[in-house]
């Protein structure tokens, strides 16, 4: 199994300590394989096998566990003579009805040290809060980042990828679901498998789970999302687009598709921070999928979107990094992204290419009038011209998502 040590990093300081582990991300993102890697971890560290306790909820041998009454009589059963140390790990938690029950129980009663999996933002909502309150740490996994890719390429390949902007152009094609790297799919084959994990995703994690009755709207709603990648999402923009398609629509079901989206991992929402005033505004974010690979796989490729793209990678490059992000206005002009972490800050523009001068002067402009000690970026996939501009660095997108640090 191929590691992802930038989670088992944060999950490693939290074993053996009196709070749930809940690990979160979009479906197939790699949670189960954390979860995996995390028995490894246990068993290097002396922990015997039948101390741990382990069900994937998606298997069918777990298949008549789906209350939070059946899950504490499964453990209990597997306790029954038994002391010291019990690790549980529960993967897809979310197919159990009223599971934050048994899994406080389990703290309270065993002791035990626990981790949860689940495909829903809705498992650090207000009813595990209710029974968890200050007993839970969150920890989100998301798709592999390139720095990761290149990992993969090497672990499955046998060895390192020499042409760093070329890799970066096979992840740019690809996307970053693990399954396609782990099992190197061509292009073609890897699109058909993203599409399948957001049909997926769709069905059992927002129709399914947040009852969901117009399908077809939903479906468009994600299409309107995916289609503008990268542009600010106003009431407007969204009734414009629905009555071109011969269609109305009431906003307020829009916006609580958007949330049931949201909750599944399947697009984040960035807000716009307005840089003089010190403020998030409250219109005008934009929103963005889990993956680049979801916008081709709904959308098809097409070259207009190179530009959302190259966005979204490096929006998911702050986020895993932990940042909060933001989009940025000052004045009247954009800033794309504002990264916020502790104390530290962060501003990127994201450019395709730099060959005119107009494109140049609004990618710097806005960088130029940002008058703090910050470092500042303009990334895109220019060859050729890397240079400083009165402290503002112009960099390839490869070799910035590379950086040890920002």
């Amino acid at each position: 199994m191929i590691p992802r040590p930038l989670y088992m990093d944060r999950l490693r300081e939290f074993i053996g300590k009196p709070v749930i582990k809940v690990i979160t991300g979009i479906r197939r993102c790699g949670k189960s394989a954390v979860l995996e890697l995390l028995r490894g971890e246990l068993l290097k560290a002396g922990i015997g096998p039948d101390e741990i306790i382990f069900i994937n909820f998606e298997s069918f041998e777990f298949s008549d566990i789906r209350r939070a009454d059946q899950l504490y009589a499964h453990v209990k059963e597997r306790r029954a003579g038994r002391e010291g140390t019990c690790c549980i790990l529960l993967d897809e938690i979310q197919e159990v009805s009223s599971w934050e029950k048994a899994v406080n129980a389990f703290l309270v009663d065993f002791g035990a040290d626990v981790y949860i999996t689940g495909s829903n933002s809705r498992l650090l909502s207000s009813e595990l809060a209710t029974y968890l309150a200050g007993r839970y740490v969150g920890i989100h996994v998301q798709p592999l980042s390139f720095s990761e890719y290149l990992d993969f390429q090497q672990s499955v390949q046998g060895q390192a990828a020499t042409d760093l902007r070329r890799a970066f152009g096979e992840y740019l094609r690809l996307g970053g679901f693990p399954v396609i790297h782990a099992n190197a799919l061509p292009a073609d084959s890897a699109q058909k498998v993203v599409y399948d994990i957001y049909s997926s995703a769709i069905l059992r994690d927002t129709v399914q789970r947040c009852n969901i009755r117009d399908i077809g709207l939903l479906e468009r709603v994600v299409r309107f999302v995916l289609d503008n990648t990268g542009s600010k999402f106003s009431a407007k923009n969204v009734a414009d687009y629905f009555k071109s398609q011969q269609r109305k629509v009431d906003l307020n079901t829009v916006y609580n598709y958007l949330d049931a989206l949201e909750a599944a991992f399947i697009v984040y929402r960035i807000p716009r921070y307005d840089v003089r005033g010190r403020e998030i505004l409250r219109t005008q974010e934009k929103f963005y999928p889990a993956d680049h690979s979801l916008i081709y796989a709904v959308m098809g490729y097409r070259d207009r979107f190179i530009s959302g793209v190259l966005e979204n990678i490096v929006m998911l490059e702050l986020m895993r990094r932990g940042y909060r992000v933001f989009t940025g206005k000052l004045d009247d002009l954009e800033i794309d992204f504002i990264g916020e972490c502790r104390e530290q800050k962060v501003y990127v523009q994201v450019a395709f290419h730099l060959h005119e001068k107009t494109t140049i002067d609004r990618e710097f402009a806005p960088l130029l009038k940002v008058r703090d000690h910050y470092p500042k970026y303009v990334v895109s996939m220019d060859e050729m011209w890397q240079d400083n501009v009165e402290g503002i660095r112009h960099i390839h997108i490869a070799e910035w998502l590379m950086k040890n640090e920002f």
